[in-house]
């Protein structure tokens, strides 16, 4: 059993759903662990990880429009408000969805489905730069 980690900085240019696969896939496979299991941890409180459709735009739109609709941006609706009216509502968006995700790897590459794709979910409006700290494990 071997297993390797990595730090993947992503810059996120604000809001929104940010594809994330691609390097992922290729730190996967150039590790040579043809075989064992994979845990994406992203390493922030305003940010989150989702394994969503990748091929359609309108479905990331909607998924936008829809946290924004749940946990949305209202002057005076949140006592916490230390960074501005998108403070609170990233915290509850991130608390809403996942900041870990673990997908089976499988002959080197992790074992999505044909239109699933790995997405670093920003819920702040200004540019970050997020971590995903990333292991994997196996043969």
């Amino acid at each position: 059993m071997r297993q390797t980690t990595m730090i993947l900085t992503i810059e996120t240019p604000g809001q929104g759903l940010h594809e994330v696969t691609r390097p992922i896939l290729r730190w996967v496979h150039d590790s040579g662990i043809v075989a064992g299991l994979l845990t994406i941890f992203c390493q922030h409180t305003s940010a989150s990880l989702l394994i969503q459709e990748n091929a359609a735009p309108a479905a990331r739109r909607d998924l936008e429009a829809y946290f924004a609709w749940i946990a949305p941006e209202d002057a005076g609706r949140y006592d916490h408000d230390d960074e501005g009216p998108d403070d609170m509502p990233a915290h509850l968006r991130a608390a809403l969805t996942h900041v870990q995700l673990t997908v089976p790897v499988i002959n080197r590459a992790p074992a999505l489905g044909t239109w699933q794709g790995i997405y670093l979910f920003e819920h702040r409006r200004a540019a970050h730069t997020r971590h995903l700290a990333l292991h994997l494990m196996g043969e």
